[in-house]
């Protein structure tokens, strides 16, 4: 089997092909890369300018190494194989968006850091829990949920019960799964005569 793609090969691939600076960059695209990057090491500290991150698609096995990236506003991680959001803590203060749909994660310990945090998108992950699902109302900007494909999504679904359950625990929430949140209103002046 091919020797993994380190992120320092990557990163002068990268740069080699479209002939920029990636310290400079606003946007690095590092997702897909063959063979696969299997660790988020050291060489990420260089992307100092770095607002949007995108590693999906690779073997990356957990979250690492992002602090020096004080720009980071959307982190793109889906389809590896991270189970746990540890590392994230080194962004909470500028991330916005966390793409992070087809890994494995179970626990969503640690996402309460993340208090810039208005979308997330982790579909098709191993959630299982109201217990863990709770923690995301630790989040006051979430606006943009996607949770699908989730075993908790999947059981409550097949009740009939999601979009209600999920949206009374994230009354912030104004989109899940794609489908806006519709509340309804009490208009306090019917009250009064």
């Amino acid at each position: 089997m091919a020797k993994a793609m380190t992120v320092k090969e990557a990163l002068a691939k990268l740069e080699e092909k479209s002939g920029e600076k990636v310290s400079e960059s606003k946007a690095i695209k590092l997702y897909g890369q063959v063979p696969p990057i299997e660790k988020m090491d050291a060489s990420l500290s260089i992307l100092i300018n770095c607002e949007k991150l995108s590693m999906s698609t690779n073997c990356i096995g957990k979250i690492a190494n992002l602090n020096g990236l004080n720009n980071l506003k959307i982190l793109s991680l889906g389809r590896n194989n991270i189970k746990s959001f540890n590392g994230l803590e080194v962004v909470a203060g500028t991330l916005e968006e966390l793409w992070i749909s087809y890994n494995l994660i179970e626990t969503l310990k640690g996402i309460e850091s993340m208090k810039k945090l208005r979308v997330l998108y982790m579909s098709n992950n191993l959630v299982k829990e109201w217990g863990e699902f709770s923690r995301l109302a630790n989040l006051p900007c979430l606006a943009d949920l996607v949770f699908v494909g989730n075993p908790l999504e999947e059981k409550q679904s097949a009740q009939g019960i999601w979009m209600d359950e999920a949206s009374k625990r994230l009354p912030n929430l104004r989109k899940l799964d794609g489908t806006p949140i519709i509340k309804q209103e009490v208009d306090e002046a019917d009250g009064e005569s």
